[in-house]
């Protein structure tokens, strides 16, 4: 039994090197991970509940510290989360908890419902250095559903209903 306790941290696979230029291995990752996926959930909560923001952030970051209790091994952890190497989940979990600090300090869920923004409407023409960007034509089935949806005309059930992607062609 002794011999597990010390001998098992001796055996686990050690990472050599991220492959990365500028970014070091970190023999611990497991627990950092584990440290900063709880810090940040912590954080979070600073963050109005029904916001998107902190029900994605919480989303993925539960996700991963449930991978990062569930696995001991760092190549089972990289593999189950699918999003690079245990040093790049670091660098990105230390984002997440800057770019969270910042999002409570600038508050973009604080703005009020009655708030009227002002529309400012420019009309000076465009530099000719400046590309303009023309779109393209519609399919003309663009039109013909927007005409019918605007008339709420009904399709004949006989007629082929018409998906993204395929024509409708008349022979």
């Amino acid at each position: 039994m002794f011999l597990r306790a010390i001998g098992r941290p001796l055996l686990a696979k050690v990472k050599q090197t991220t492959g990365i230029v500028g970014l070091e291995v970190v023999p611990n990752a497991r627990a950092v991970l584990i440290n900063l996926y709880n810090k940040t959930l912590n954080e979070i909560k600073a963050v109005p509940e029904d916001e998107g923001y902190r029900k994605a952030v919480e989303s993925f970051t539960t996700h991963r510290l449930k991978v990062c209790e569930e696995e001991e091994d760092w190549e089972k952890i990289e593999q189950r989360i699918g999003c690079g190497q245990v040093e790049e989940l670091i660098e990105e979990a230390q984002d997440e908890l800057k770019l969270i600090e910042k999002m409570i300090e600038w508050d973009p869920w604080g703005v009020p419902d009655d708030y009227e923004c002002e529309i400012i409407e420019n009309d000076a023409p465009i530099p000719k250095h400046v590309p303009k960007h023309v779109p393209g034509p519609l399919p003309s089935e663009f039109y013909q559903t927007l005409q019918a949806v605007q008339t709420k005309r009904v399709e004949p059930k006989d007629a082929p209903a018409v998906t993204s992607g395929e024509s409708q062609s008349k022979e």
